[in-house]
């Protein structure tokens, strides 16, 4: 398969047949990757096969052909045509064996993994043991991965998040309520921040900050002294305090009497139709991950970065953290005044 390695280290390779696969938690724009990495091997003279199911799909040989008429009219779709599974088997040396088996029956000779920080981990691995490159694309609502500015996904989750938000200040302002509206993001505040503010929310709850349950005290009684009747909070659901429930029950041994009502956004953010913004970051990012492959890069991920396509190897994107700009807590924190 090997032709030959260039002064630079990158490995050339005679390459014919690419699969694509999504894995980990869906996100909406991995239909548009998906189609964009298809037309884009078919562009470059190259067969493409689908994998369903990620990792466990590798291993129960669910792979297929593609052509350019199996990805139409899916850009506009959520989730993912490929579908995603967690696998187990993935983990063990016999299960990681038995996917490449496969792979290479079907002649398949390097892959394109849309995903989060767990398919990078297992496609780092994959190549590590057999040998077969992969560029990871990140495909995530929150925005998390390292060596990109976004990920796909979550563009539309803030959009959807922001839409429901939006909503709930309607009923807090008719009732004279304070809401504590719980959001995605377990191991990051991205999501939490974004629509925090966007939403001009009293304070913003994110893993990255520790939460002070009687600084929340303090905004709820100023804005009860400034005549304020509503009140938000958005909590992401990793918040270090543990969560809405457990901010709002800290918050209740200070102020018992306050009227409030707890929302949990929940796995709506995952779904719907892509934003164009996302689809047009996934079209870019599908294209250029085929022609890295073709051009010898090997087990790193695609990501965008000053507007500029670039490229992390995986030991960076699973190990480097991506911190929450600092200029935006400092706004959080000015426009909750």
């Amino acid at each position: 398969m090997l032709n030959f390695t260039l002064p630079s280290g990158l490995i050339l390779f005679d390459m014919n047949k690419v699969g694509v696969f999504t894995s980990g938690g869906d996100a909406p724009g991995m239909n548009a990757c998906i189609r964009a990495v298809v037309r884009t091997a078919i562009y470059k003279g190259l067969e493409v096969f689908g994998i369903e199911r990620g990792f466990n799909g590798m291993i129960h040989n669910r792979i297929g052909q593609l052509n350019s008429h199996s990805v139409s009219n899916i850009i506009q779709r959520g989730g993912t045509v490929l579908k995603t599974a967690r696998s187990e088997e993935f983990r063990t040396k016999e299960g990681r064996e038995m996917a490449c088996r496969h792979l290479k029956a079907r002649g398949i000779e390097a892959l394109v993994a849309i995903g989060g920080n767990g398919t990078y981990a297992g496609a780092k691995i994959f190549y590590e043991e057999f040998g077969i490159p992969t560029i990871g694309v990140p495909g995530t609502i929150d925005n998390d991965l390292f060596g990109t500015d976004y990920t796909i996904g979550f563009d539309t989750a803030i959009n959807t998040a922001m839409q429901a938000i939006d909503k709930i200040r309607d009923t807090a302002d008719s009732h004279d309520r304070m809401f504590f509206v719980e959001v995605m993001g377990r191991d990051s505040g991205y999501i939490a921040m974004d629509v925090g503010i966007g939403g001009g929310a009293e304070a913003i709850l994110i893993p990255e900050i520790h939460t002070d349950a009687m600084h929340i005290v303090e905004l709820i009684r100023n804005g009860w002294g400034r005549q304020k009747s509503s009140q938000l909070f958005i909590v992401a659901e990793g918040d270090d305090a543990g969560g809405v429930d457990a901010v709002v029950k800290n918050i209740l041994e200070y102020v018992p009497e306050m009227n409030y009502r707890i929302t949990v956004l929940g796995h709506i953010q995952r779904g719907g139709s892509p934003t164009a913004r996302d689809r047009v970051l996934a079209s870019r990012l599908g294209e250029a991950a085929i022609n890295a492959l073709l051009d010898g890069k090997i087990s790193q991920a695609v990501g965008l970065v000053n507007n500029q396509i670039e490229f992390v190897s995986f030991e960076d994107a699973i190990n480097k953290i991506k911190p929450i700009d600092d200029s935006l807590i400092k706004l959080a924190e000015i426009l909750s005044t």
